[in-house]
């Protein structure tokens, strides 16, 4: 027996126990009056416990459709989470990718500046050997005609000497004789 059915049987003793002590004398029940009785009983009691059990059914299953509710309703409140968190992400990946860009942006600006300086400064250094070749050549050109000038006038690969060494020679041996010449020759420390 269930437990409805012992609470059941419990109370029909219960209430049989009570009449006993009460002062009036209750007719007799036949045994198979008593068994009817318990039949009807047990009857009831069997239509009562289906009574439960398809209440219980009918509440599991009123559960089971609130729980399904509730976890469907969890589910689509975890999707449009994570849609947000996606949505949210791909602002961030799109805003790292518009970072990324400005700083190729500002990397190509940087090497073509840097480029340009490296030019420029190549372009002044060729200038400046330009132009220090180009200032030099008159000058070579004014030191090799006053070399030739000096070469001519000085003669200073003569074999005997340069010009101006002869002609102090020549003055020496003409002081030798005149004496004038020779003092003029000391006062110029020559002699």
């Amino acid at each position: 027996m269930n437990h409805c059915q012992q609470i059941s049987c419990a109370l029909v003793l219960a209430g049989m126990s009570l009449g006993a002590y009460g002062v009036d004398t209750a007719p007799r029940i036949s045994d198979r009056e008593i068994i009817e009785s318990l039949a009807r009983l047990e009857a009831g009691q069997k239509a009562l416990a289906e009574q439960t059990d398809q209440r219980f059914k009918a509440m599991e299953a009123i559960i089971d459709q609130r729980f399904k509710a509730m976890e469907a309703r969890i589910d689509q409140r975890f999707k449009t989470m994570e849609a947000g968190i996606d949505r949210r992400f791909a602002a961030v990946d799109q805003r790292f990718a518009a970072i990324e860009k400005r700083l190729d942006d500002q990397m190509l600006v940087m090497l073509s500046m840097f480029s340009a300086l490296i030019l420029l400064i190549v372009a002044l250094f060729g200038y400046i050997v330009w132009d220090r070749r180009t200032a030099l050549r008159p000058l070579e050109a004014r030191l090799a005609e006053l070399e030739q000038d000096l070469e001519r006038d000085l003669q200073l690969r003569h074999e005997q000497g340069s010009l101006p060494t002869r002609l102090l020679n020549v003055l020496r041996q003409l002081a030798r004789e005149d004496e004038k010449l020779a003092g003029v020759l000391r006062s110029f420390s020559m002699l």
